[in-house]
């Protein structure tokens, strides 16, 4: 479920009736940051760099938090509470209470790596109420953008940027990314024994599938970033390269000056001229004048050398990093083409066979797994 968040409940600065303070230390505090230190912390440099751009001073922002609190179209935080079971088989004060701790806090210790773009500033596991529950509170934020402050609030291009791209009217970002978050926590459910039953639905758990899909594509997603990344250096490194080739044209036509240009010619005596005039006039100024050429050219060929044999190894680690990532998207791309098919497969045989059917042939295939885990002679 989605809440509107109270950040001083979560974290127990008040006490509703329906806790049980006799439980408060069973609670697990992961952090509670107040929310305008995260405002600062993620938007102030991109708030100056929008205020910079302002002629007018009627389109600076002066406080964001506040004018986001204020907006229509975006929220300050959104608040995530997720409970597994009810108070008659999941009750806080019950061994099943205990397991369901221990489930919830192995799901929030993957949530803020799996979701890059929703900062969490406070998050609070209770177990002194009626069931164990989860409430995660989290500002979600977008980078590179080209309307507004470059780095802003935005809850649709944040899980944008992770991979949940919008489709029809039902299957938002937000929904899909709901529904990956399930699978997420489903997924740590069943390593512990337990199962996702579906309420009010014929439509059977499809968490392994679904999650593993929901990976390849937000690994995709960072691949492709980091694929353009890298050709993005790799690119400005050639063109330094072009540019240490110009240099050695260059010194080619110096080359060429100091033969032929007359500045650097030796030329005859004057009438009358004593040779140690004509040293001092003619022949010490053009060797000073060679001199300092030359030690110059000498400098910046060196350091081109140098440049240049640093640029070719950089240049070929990337390259073989751009490789290496290009073959990781090409399997992982496989991988996910594999999962689509599995699960269209799936539901394929629930639209020609039933899905009553289908649930029972499940049934019985998780009995006899269950079987062999208790009885692993049998195998």
């Amino acid at each position: 479920m989605v809440g509107k968040g109270s950040v001083n409940h979560n974290s127990r600065k008040f006490k509703a009736e329906n806790v049980d303070g006799e439980r408060s230390h069973l609670n697990i505090d992961y952090c509670n940051e107040p929310i305008k230190k995260i405002y600062h912390e993620l938007f102030d440099e991109a708030l100056k760099r929008y205020n910079e751009k302002q002629t007018r001073a009627d389109r600076r922002i002066e406080n964001y938090y506040e004018k986001i609190r204020n907006s229509k179209q975006e929220k300050p935080f959104h608040e995530m509470i997720l409970q597994i079971g009810d108070k008659e088989n999941m009750s806080a004060e019950s061994e099943s209470g205990i397991l369901a701790r221990e489930v919830l806090n192995e799901y929030y210790r993957g949530f803020q790596e799996r979701n890059p773009q929703l900062k969490v500033f406070s998050a609070h596991l209770h177990m002194d109420e009626a069931t164990p529950h989860l409430h995660i509170d989290f500002v979600p934020f977008t980078t590179g953008s080209k309307r507004g402050l470059d780095t802003r609030v935005s809850l649709k291009q944040a899980l944008a940027a992770q991979g949940f791209k919008g489709g029809t009217r039902g299957d938002t970002e937000w929904n899909q990314w709901v529904s990956a978050e399930k699978s997420a926590l489903a997924f740590v459910m069943e390593r512990h024994g337990i199962e996702w039953e579906h309420k009010g639905t014929h439509e059977k758990h499809l968490s392994v599938l679904d999650y593993k899909k929901q990976e390849r594509t937000a690994e995709l997603e960072q691949l492709g970033a980091k694929i353009e990344e890298k050709q993005a250096e790799f690119n400005v490194l050639s063109e330094r390269v072009l540019n240490y080739d110009d240099g050695l044209e260059k010194l080619r036509n110096v080359e060429e000056m100091l033969d032929n240009a007359p500045e650097y010619q030796l030329s005859e005596p004057q009438s009358f001229m004593s040779a140690k005039a004509y040293k001092t006039k003619i022949a010490e100024p053009l060797i000073q004048k060679l001199k300092a050429l030359i030690k110059t050219a000498l400098a910046r060929c060196f350091e081109g050398w140098d440049n240049y044999h640093r640029l070719n190894i950089t240049n070929g680690n990337l390259y073989r990093e751009n490789e290496m990532l290009s073959k990781i998207n090409s399997k992982l791309k496989s991988e996910n083409e594999n999962l689509r098919s599995e699960v269209k497969d799936y539901k394929l045989l629930r639209k020609v066979f039933g899905h009553k059917q289908i649930d029972e042939l499940l049934e019985q295939a998780r009995n006899i797994k269950g079987r062999k885990r208790e009885n692993p002679r049998s195998r």
